[in-house]
């Protein structure tokens, strides 16, 4: 069993805080079908870091938030990533899927 640490909790806290802001701001209604995560991860530094290795607790905090209500029908779709020294972060499109 694998324990947060007091970081870990900061940061997936603040992720469904920010999450929660954006759905009431953009009036996005709980996803109960398919939804497109397109994802693009701005770094501080140029450490080697593996975009997929942030997907499980991206798309858990999302889930606790409300922006969908399983997150096995979440889609993620790693777009790019770039260095961004002065504003690290990952820039997040969601699109509801039809039919």
């Amino acid at each position: 069993m694998r324990i947060k640490t007091e970081v870990a909790e900061r940061w997936f806290a603040d992720t469904i805080l920010r999450a929660k802001v954006w759905q009431r701001g953009n009036k996005w209604s709980t996803a109960t079908g398919k939804v497109v995560v397109r994802l693009w991860f701005y770094f501080p530094d140029k450490r080697r870091r593996d975009t997929h290795n942030a997907l499980k607790a991206l798309l858990d905090a999302l889930e606790d938030a409300g922006l969908y209500e399983d997150d096995k029908m979440a889609l993620p779709q790693i777009i790019d990533f770039e260095i961004d020294r002065k504003n690290p972060r990952i820039e997040i499109e969601f699109e509801k899927m039809t039919g």
